[in-house]
């Protein structure tokens, strides 16, 4: 008996399934964030639970212990607010923790800082960006910095003020980076996580990019030392190198995401790296498809393929950890695409069949 006894406890712990979040940009009854189950060796996804009680939650962020996730609320409405709920066990259940209001509108981005202290928000119509401190329970104080953006670029209808659309923070979680749509500009800011306090770069508070290329989401490159930015209405991607030490950028090149023939309208909005740092994509909405490049190791981009996103509108952009899967939601297209990633050559190809979320529109990963 004691032989059995031994022999059982020398069987590895089941490991848990990777958790998938998929926030449903909608309202009313359709609304939450979905949960499910990713299988890695197959790449699927098994439905296990759907958090209600929010309206519209269009971006969503989880801390670094994976404890706490915090969601945009009643995007679009007067006041928009940051909702922050507690990861109860590997169901997919979340319980409300607090909610504060994001002090602009069209609140559209959320990011949490690596030492899980700060939470920062990019607010698309009001142009403007703020950050709130997370206390030990996971909830969120008032918030502690606001910044308005202003100016204006060269597109008429989409630029005729600023629209902050996204705000990243560095790996090192020294400064914060904030793509502004409206007005052509990459803003900088330096970021004391323990406070959440935001301050403008005292050198470099901005890049200027092309006028009228809408910077819409950017992310660094694993390695620290780039800085990769999609645009939105030139449907492009510029590459920066990035310096750490100093919090700067210096641009280095810019590549199309659409094929040369394509003469329809089409906009671009999300770009991932995988873990090698070998490969990158980017969503093109209307072209409806995901441009592959393989990066150089100077960081600069070359074209590979361009292939249907599996969904109209392909959205946000999720790349597993160990580097094998894409996830893609189609937000218009109400669905969620796992792609397979060749890590030799880069190429996707989609697994199985689409799994239906209605409005898909962002993708967190916890493990």
């Amino acid at each position: 008996m004691r032989s059995l006894f031994l022999a059982l406890l020398a069987v590895p712990a089941f490991a848990a399934e990777p958790v998938v979040f998929v926030s449903a940009f909608a309202s009313g009854e359709k609304a939450g964030i979905h949960a499910f189950g990713f299988d890695s060796e197959k790449g699927t996804l098994k439905p296990l639970k759907r958090a209600t009680g929010m309206q519209s939650p269009f971006f969503i962020a989880i801390s670094p212990d994976k404890r706490f996730l915090y969601s945009i609320d009643e995007f679009g409405g007067k006041d928009n607010y940051v909702a922050a709920f507690a990861i109860e066990g590997r169901g997919g259940d979340l319980r409300l923790l607090n909610r504060q209001n994001t002090r602009g509108t069209a609140s559209c981005f959320v990011e949490v800082d690596p030492s899980g202290k700060s939470v920062l928000i990019a607010n698309y119509s009001s142009g403007n960006v703020s950050s709130f401190p997370v206390k030990n329970d996971g909830s969120l104080g008032e918030a502690v910095s606001f910044f308005q953006h202003s100016g204006s670029s060269a597109d008429p209808q989409r630029q005729n003020g600023p629209n902050a659309h996204c705000f990243v923070i560095s790996p090192d979680g020294k400064h914060a980076l904030a793509c502004d749509l409206g007005i052509d500009k990459v803003m900088i800011y330096t970021l004391d996580a323990a406070t959440a306090k935001l301050a403008p770069h005292a050198t470099q508070p901005f890049v200027k990019l092309t006028p009228g290329s809408g910077p819409r989401h950017l992310t660094f490159h694993p390695n620290g030392k780039l800085v990769y930015v999609i645009n939105e209405l030139a449907n492009t991607i510029t590459v920066f190198d990035w310096n750490a030490a100093d919090g700067t950028l210096k641009e280095k090149q810019t590549i199309a995401t659409l094929p040369k023939d394509f003469t329809g309208k089409s906009y671009t909005a999300d770009l991932k790296i995988t873990p090698d740092g070998k490969h990158l994509y980017g969503t093109n909405r209307g072209h409806d498809s995901l441009a592959s490049y393989r990066i150089a190791p100077d960081g600069t981009l070359t074209l590979l393929t361009i292939q249907p996103s599996g969904g109209k509108g392909p959205q946000n952009l999720l790349i597993t950890p160990d580097g094998r899967w894409l996830l893609c939601a189609n937000m218009p297209g109400n669905n969620v695409v796992v792609f397979q990633i060749d890590a030799a050559t880069g190429s996707i190809a989609a697994k199985g069949d689409p799994v239906e979320v209605p409005m898909a529109s962002c993708i967190r990963w916890m493990e």
